[in-house]
């Protein structure tokens, strides 16, 4: 959410930023306008109550006094104020409700440093990193979802009768992998973060925290009847971990990394990019994220990034680094890196892992805040995130990459001592 000051003191300043992400920004008009009108009725409300207050001591002391006729005129005229105060709180209210509804709808504003620009087209390509396309055999041109069924690999049938289209199901050695890659992702952070393991249905609150709800209702899973989601994300319920808390300064930066499931509609991707592993409705991710102060969010930016960009490294893997421009930034986010890796078997680039930065806006809605250690009022913090591993489109890289003439695939060096051994996949 952002800084309702900021739409008040520097509204110029919030307008170019919804401008650089293409957006009209008649919302922050409409926005402006509430908040000046409940300003102003809050101002009257105060005005009224000081009235009702001072009438309600001048009554008190009438009738000490024994002057009751004296008091009537007083009474009638704080019932009347009250009445009016009554409905005033009323109208306070329901500005206030659409104020916050607007509010909710804003996205962030993009960083200074974030290139301009509207769409896909307009990222920027940062880097290359283990890319030669002359380097790839013809064995390794053969897409993933024909190299797991023929290897009994992926079953995409059986999961789709289980469940559904887009809902994959690993067997045996595939399976093995989908483990072993995020076995692999946490081991590699274990250094610096914190493993948790939350829960896969969270609260309105906890989605509305991210800012998941209420824009991308139409991406997730709701259970209705107890009103919970299926998390899209580890980053969900790891954000508001420390909501409505303030923590210390000396705490941050303070880093937590967990391997769930993650669940998404896909609801927009119907006919588009949804063979294989490309797009699914259900997949297994370890997330890193980090909650940290304004002064060190810009290196712990650098280290989710570098962190993300290491496990792709470690497997082997050709990957390219994006840095996403104001108009395809999530809404959330003031500066986001993609990590996308190359399947040669789709001859694709995949996006594997987005690497974000929030600023405050996150913290504001799930009010998170930090105690400065040289004192002052509590701050909100920064929020950053990353994906350490998202398995599908790795999982699809790495068995296109390391597949080898006779139809096997190679089992990268780093993720043998969690597949019992194995060099082979398939043999």
């Amino acid at each position: 959410m952002l800084d309702l000051r900021r739409l008040r003191h520097e509204p110029e300043v919030v307008r170019a930023g919804l401008a650089r992400r293409g957006l009209d920004p008649g919302e922050l008009d409409v926005a402006v306008d509430l908040d000046a009108r409940h300003r102003r009725l809050v101002a009257r409300q105060e005005v009224l109550r000081a009235r009702i207050r001072k009438l309600s001591r001048q009554v008190g002391a009438l009738r000490r006094a024994g002057e009751v006729e004296g008091a009537i005129p007083r009474m009638d005229e704080s019932r009347a104020l009250g009445e009016e105060e009554k409905a005033l709180d009323a109208e306070v209210g329901a500005l206030g409700t659409r104020l916050g509804e607007v509010l909710l709808g804003l996205p962030n504003l993009p960083a200074e440093d974030c290139p301009d620009g509207l769409t896909a087209e307009d990222n920027v390509e940062l880097r290359v990193e283990g890319y030669d396309p002359a380097s790839y055999g013809e064995h390794q041109r053969v897409p993933h979802w024909e190299v797991g069924e023929a290897l009994g690999l992926l079953d995409l049938a059986a999961g789709a009768k289980l469940s559904g289209s887009m809902f994959p199901l690993y067997r045996g050695g595939g399976a093995a992998l989908v483990r072993a890659l995020c076995q692999l992702a946490l081991d590699r952070n274990a250094d610096a973060f914190e493993e948790v393991r939350p829960p896969t249905l969270v609260r309105t609150e906890t989605m509305t925290s991210t800012g998941h709800l209420p824009k991308f209702a139409e991406e997730a899973y709701h259970v209705v009847r107890d009103d919970l989601w299926a998390i899209p994300t580890a980053e969900v319920p790891l954000t508001s971990l420390a909501r409505d808390e303030i923590l210390d300064e000396d705490r941050l930066p303070w880093r937590l990394m967990a391997h769930t499931s993650c669940f998404r509609r896909e609801a927009g991707a119907a006919g588009r990019d949804t063979r294989g592993l490309l797009r699914v409705h259900e997949f297994d991710k370890v997330e890193i994220l980090a909650y940290a102060t304004p002064d060190q969010a810009t290196e712990v930016h650098a280290d989710l990034l570098a962190r993300a960009e290491g496990s792709l490294a470690a497997l082997g893997l050709a990957y390219r680094v994006v840095d996403l421009c104001a108009g395809d930034l999530g809404a959330s986010a003031a500066r986001t890196f993609d990590l996308e890796v190359y399947a040669p078997g789709c001859d694709q680039w995949l996006e594997a892992s987005s690497v974000s930065w929030f600023t405050d806006y996150q913290a504001r809605r799930a009010a998170v805040r930090y105690r400065p250690a040289a004192g002052g009022p509590p701050r909100f913090v920064h929020t950053l995130n990353g994906s350490g591993l998202a398995v599908p489109r790795v999982w699809a890289a790495l068995v296109e990459t390391h597949r080898r003439p006779d139809g096997t695939v190679t089992v990268p060096e780093v993720l043998r001592p969690y597949l019992r051994g194995a060099e082979v996949l398939g043999a």
